[in-house]
């Protein structure tokens, strides 16, 4: 086996680039916040990997770069294509700031998130729920749930949800096999969305009681609220069928050739480009930036975390591997997501537990895991955590940090790295170990 010929120090690149993505942001965020930056430590971090895998280990090693290219170039088609045609739906208007609808802003964004990825779903409706609530004094908890749910826990149910579960469905889990994990998503999201509607109430008769005037009849002015851009819904709806289509196809024993599906998605996202108003992306601020900044780190993190997965891979066939049960891999998956990038942590993990079950980490693994029962139950105890548990920090995943700010920019004081973590330990903590001894025993 590979992963038994690596040690220890190749893992070394892995974990500096995600100790990097960690702390640059509060260390030096200037310099961080150029792309160019993040692409030369990325590259940085990945030269020594691609070095010792291309001359060193040999046509083992060259196979595993062949492999993780391919991998890299569908993750990053899918997420481009979904984030570019996103960012042409315009939500036109506010909806009045009541706790109710609030709260139904959330559930919506719960469901969106399956369809549209937690981006896609934060940056559709961060904006909208800000300008409803514009008039209110106490807003912050508003966008800390908004995190919670639309940004993290609501997207558990699909490949497109969440990157970690689009990498899964890239590596041979069916479309609809995270839609078994609907118990889990719909009792952390209902407890939630109860949570918020009752914080939202309490948070609105504390305005009433201090600011002058009727702050229960100024939530209520709205301006009507109209959806733009049906093109971009079409394509959107195209992408998702052309990704089902390939899934199906690899399920019956004849995938599509290699590459198909990232150039059909290509050709859709362009189309979607070109015909899409640009006028609508102006107005949600739709830039390219972060589409590169998420296209070099995780070039990066693709490249580094090869040897990664080959050693946790080996190390878990071992009798004395410390991870066995799915409680194990819920809590050790989501606390390494509520630091680093969910969506490597869930490779990691998953190729652990694939080595539990003897099963190298190569073409499809993933997706020979849901075949066998048990390996199924770590597999949705990872994607459970890896999902949910990213909420924990600004940094846990991608769309956290990107609501923060779009907050910011409306004049909302959010709370800073850990003030945000006191809030996410006080109401998600216990709703984890309530979801891990309920769901993960």
């Amino acid at each position: 086996m590979l992963g038994a010929q690596l040690t220890l120090i190749s893992a070394l690149p892995f974990v500096a680039l995600l100790v990097a993505i960690a702390l640059l942001p509060l260390v030096a965020p200037e310099w961080w916040h150029q792309n160019r930056n993040k692409a030369l430590v990325a590259a940085i971090a990945s030269l020594p990997i691609l070095v010792y895998f291309w001359f060193d280990l040999g046509e083992p090693g060259r196979e595993v770069l062949h492999e993780k290219f391919h991998e890299y170039l569908s993750f990053i088609v899918v997420i481009g294509a979904l984030f570019v045609v996103t960012g042409g739906i315009h939500i036109q208007g506010s909806l009045a700031g009541t706790p109710l609808v609030n709260t139904g802003m959330l559930g919506l964004g719960a469901v969106l998130a399956n369809v549209l990825g937690t981006t896609g779903a934060s940056v559709l409706l961060i904006r909208p729920l800000l300008r409803a609530n514009k008039r209110r004094k106490r807003v912050a908890h508003i966008v800390i749930f908004f995190i919670f749910i639309v940004a993290n826990c609501g997207g558990l149910l699909t490949p497109i949800g969440d990157p970690p579960l689009l990498l899964g469905f890239l590596k041979g889990v069916p479309f609809t096999w995270t839609l078994r994990l609907w118990p889990q998503w719909l009792a952390i999201n209902g407890i939630l969305l109860v949570l918020f509607n009752l914080w939202d109430q309490w948070a609105l008769d504390r305005d009433e009681k201090e600011l002058p005037g009727s702050q229960h009849e100024e939530v209520l002015i709205h301006e009507p609220l109209r959806i733009q851009g049906v093109v971009e819904m079409v394509i959107l709806l195209g992408i998702i069928l052309t990704i089902l289509g390939a899934g199906r196809a690899a399920a019956g024993g004849q995938p599509w050739a290699q590459n198909v599906r990232e150039v059909v998605i290509v050709v859709l996202a362009l189309i979607g480009y070109v015909a899409g108003s640009q006028d609508r992306r102006t107005k949600n601020v739709f830039t390219f930036g972060p589409l590169i900044e998420v296209a070099v780190l995780f070039a990066g993190i693709f490249a580094t975390m090869a040897p990664v997965l080959e050693m946790l891979n080996a190390w878990a066939q071992r009798p004395d591997f410390a991870l066995k049960t799915p409680a194990h891999f819920f809590w050790t998956a989501g606390a390494l997501s509520s630091v680093l990038d969910n969506a490597p942590t869930y490779l990691a993990f998953a190729a652990s537990a694939a080595g539990l079950q003897g099963l190298a980490p190569h073409g499809a693994y993933i997706g020979t895991m849901v075949l066998n029962p048990e390996a199924a139950k770590l597999l949705a105890a990872i994607s459970t955590g890896a999902v949910f548990m990213g909420a924990n920090t600004y940094i846990g995943n991608a769309p956290n940090f990107m609501v923060k700010a779009i907050a910011e920019e409306s004049g909302v004081k959010m709370p800073s790295f850990f003030g945000y973590m006191a809030y996410s330990l006080g109401i998600l903590l216990p709703l984890f170990v309530l979801v891990s001894l309920v769901f993960f025993r």
